[in-house]
C-alpha cells in the first residue's frame, strides 16, 4: 500500500466521520418531535412578533418581542448579557433576533439530546427488551 493511498483513505474516513457527526447534530436539532415542536413554537412567536407592527401601533407595540425571548430564555440570557456588555444596553436589533434564533437552535439541540437519551436510542440498532 502506498503512502498516497493510505493518506486518501485516512482523509475519506475523517471526512465520513465529520459528515456523520454533522448529520447526528442536525437530526438532534430539528428531526425529532420534541425539537420540531419547540422550534415551531419559537418560530410562531417570532412570526407573530414580526407581523405585529402591521396590525397595531402604539408605545407598547415592541413588547411582543418579549415572548420569543422568554421561550428561549436560559440560552438567551447569555445573549442579553453579551448585548449589555458589548453595546451598553443599546444593542442592534439584528443582534437580538440572531440571538433568539441561535438560542432556539442550541436549546433544540439540548431537547433533542434529552429526548434521545430518554428514549434509549431505540432507533440505532438496539432494541428494548422486557426485564425478567
Amino acid at each position: 500500500m502506498t503512502k498516497t493511498t493510505l493518506t486518501t483513505r485516512t482523509t475519506l474516513t475523517t471526512r465520513t466521520a465529520l459528515t456523520t457527526r454533522i448529520r447526528t447534530l442536525a437530526r438532534l436539532t430539528v428531526a425529532n418531535r420534541v425539537s420540531a415542536a419547540y422550534l415551531a413554537l419559537v418560530g410562531g412567536a417570532m412570526a407573530v412578533a414580526a407581523a405585529q407592527p402591521l396590525f397595531a401601533t402604539g408605545p407598547d407595540a415592541s413588547l411582543i418581542w418579549v415572548w420569543p425571548a422568554l421561550f428561549t430564555f436560559p440560552a438567551f440570557g447569555f445573549v442579553a448579557w453579551l448585548g449589555e456588555a458589548g453595546w451598553g444596553g443599546d444593542a442592534p436589533t439584528w443582534f437580538f433576533i440572531g440571538g433568539i434564533v441561535l438560542s432556539a437552535l442550541v436549546q433544540s439541540l439540548a431537547l433533542g439530546a434529552l429526548w434521545r437519551g430518554l428514549r434509549g436510542r431505540r432507533g440505532e440498532g438496539g432494541s428494548l427488551t422486557t426485564a425478567h
